[in-house]
């Protein structure tokens, strides 16, 4: 039996660990809003991304891990190995965007940089990677001040260009998956309005789309607008495929699975009276499935030929229907792997603020990892960063949230960062555990 002397010392001694502890988690959550309003402050655009990756690659040397920089040309690969054990991938995105920010923060962007056509553009942290690579690192320092209770190889990775769907397909061809541990598992988050700061989201199964960006160039037989019989006139033909590019959704794919046909862009022309001989239309295609995707890209080859045809357009002439490089394949989050992960979410911050969310038709080129044959379990989960009273206003119909991609985008930097690294840092324990 313990006597009341040894017992007051025992209780001093716990309660000056649990405060000491705190205190440090208070330091590091300090160190990672710094580190999160620099990011903010300082966007750089796709493919632009060296000031970032040098910064967070720094960081990252400092915890310890044996950092690999430049593979696909900017990405960073950090690795720790703790032992015998699973490897385990988290990613992070590094990548801004050509928006003027307008949120009046105090730390808000004021950068201008010059795009990959040449254009002078602004830049801003719309769609919160700040808020994912500030996770990653704050994820980092916990999981190596903690690392006697995990044991495996830690895989940091930070990756370009999300935003053009290009950057993950551009690590994997630099060898990501060979030069360097293959994961057994993947893990992400992405920040988003549409919960409140402190809580998770998760969707099973497929939970972001396919993404395929379409070029048309329609040509045409130009002239005289007072004399159309003399012509064939594309800004016609291409109003035709528009309408008849809608039919595709509602009358060829299946009613249960989800797609979208939408014409982003339409230019031909520069004058009142002249027909031109040619008219550009821009794509975004969004599925779930590849079989939808692939008779989603099909028809529109189909429709485009047809609708030619029908105009009197000769062989030489046809459309041109152009699928980009800038394909993001649908993220599908492996349901007995993601409900084990979210168990250890749960235990972490609370099963109250867990709860599954829609699926949704935006991309997020995350998904290409856990395509690799063979295919590797992977999660991406949504985190809450609005912040508590703006949620309960927008509960009640006061107010709208602003989206990602939105100039008026702007997380709540707590708790939504320390939630980030509480959600995250459990999960990579319980699964090296």
């Amino acid at each position: 039996m313990i006597n009341i002397s040894k017992k007051k010392k025992f209780i001093r001694i716990f309660f000056l660990i649990i405060f000491l502890y705190s205190s440090n988690l208070s330091a590091r959550a300090e160190d990672i809003v710094a580190l999160y309003k620099y990011l903010h402050a300082n966007p750089e655009l796709s493919w632009q991304e060296d000031q970032t990756s040098e910064l967070l690659s720094g960081k990252l040397e400092s915890y310890g891990f044996n950092v690999t920089r430049g593979v696909g040309k900017k990405g960073v690969v950090a690795i720790y190995r703790n032992g015998k054990g699973p490897s385990l991938m988290i990613r992070a995105d590094m990548d801004g965007l050509p928006v003027e920010e307008k949120t009046n923060l105090p730390y808000s962007s004021k950068i201008k940089s010059v795009n990959r056509f040449g254009v002078e553009v602004p830049v801003m942290h719309a769609c919160g990677h700040d808020i994912h690579m500030a996770v990653l690192i704050g994820t980092a320092d916990e999981l190596i001040s903690r690392k006697k209770e995990w044991s495996g190889t830690l895989i940091m990775i930070l990756q370009p260009a999300e935003e053009l769907g290009q950057g993950s397909l551009a690590m994997i061809n630099d060898g990501l998956f060979e030069r360097f541990p293959r994961p057994d598992f993947n893990l992400a988050l992405h920040v988003g309005s549409n919960a409140p700061a402190g809580s998770v989201g998760y969707h099973l199964g497929y939970a972001m789309a396919n993404v395929d960006s379409v070029d048309i160039i329609i040509p045409g037989v130009g002239g005289h607008g007072a004399y159309p019989h003399t012509a064939i006139d594309p800004i016609v033909l291409s109003s035709q495929i528009v309408l008849a590019l809608q039919t595709i959704v509602s009358r060829k794919i299946n009613p249960l699975e989800p797609a979208v046909v939408t014409v982003g862009s339409i230019h031909g022309g520069l004058k009142h009276n002249i027909i031109p001989d040619e008219v550009k239309l821009q794509l975004t295609l969004r599925s779930y499935s590849d079989e939808v995707r692939d008779q989603t890209i099909q028809s529109i080859k189909r429709i485009v030929r047809g609708q030619a045809i029908a105009a009197g357009l000769p062989d030489d002439k046809m459309p041109k229907v152009i699928l980009k490089d800038e394909y993001t394949p649908a993220l599908y989050n492996d349901p007995d792997f993601s409900s084990k992960v979210l168990g250890f979410i749960e235990d972490e911050i609370g099963s109250e603020n867990v709860y599954e969310v829609p699926a949704v038709m935006g991309g997020e080129d995350f998904g290409r990892f856990g395509k690799q044959d063979p295919k590797i379990p992977s999660l991406l989960f949504w985190l809450g960063g609005t912040s508590k009273e703006d949620w309960k206003k927008f509960k009640r119909g006061d107010i709208n949230l602003p989206s990602n991609h939105s100039p008026f985008f702007a997380p709540v930097p707590e708790p939504t960062l320390t939630t980030g690294v509480r959600a995250m840092t459990s999960s990579a324990i319980g699964l090296l555990q």
